[in-house]
């Protein structure tokens, strides 16, 4: 269950990311709440994901899942360049993220 928690964390922390592109300076009350809730929930599934799985681990993939999701999000919503290197890398990071749940 801990890995559920860990990925459902890493989903809300694409969550606050992107909130936090439309924040505008926490001007933006309605963006600026998603942003909160977000962080807030995502580190406390990352906290409690942490409970089972050593927090290295946790904290790397929590962390990979929000960098893939968050440029994943970029190139998908908000026309960010989509090139063969970028979709490379995050294949990079996709495979390490993998990896560190098969050694875990």
């Amino acid at each position: 269950m801990a890995w559920f928690w860990l990925i459902l964390g890493g989903c809300f922390e694409v969550g606050f990311t992107t909130s936090l592109r439309s924040v505008d300076g926490f001007r933006n009350l309605p963006w600026t709440l998603a942003f909160l809730a977000s962080v807030a929930i995502s580190m406390g599934l990352l906290e409690l994901a942490s409970r089972q799985i050593p927090m290295g681990t946790a904290y790397a993939v929590w962390g990979g899942i929000g960098a893939v999701g968050t440029v994943v999000v970029g190139m998908a919503f908000f026309d960010e360049p989509t090139t063969t290197i970028r979709l490379l890398l995050i294949l990079a990071i996709v495979a390490a993220i993998a990896a560190l749940k098969l050694t875990a």
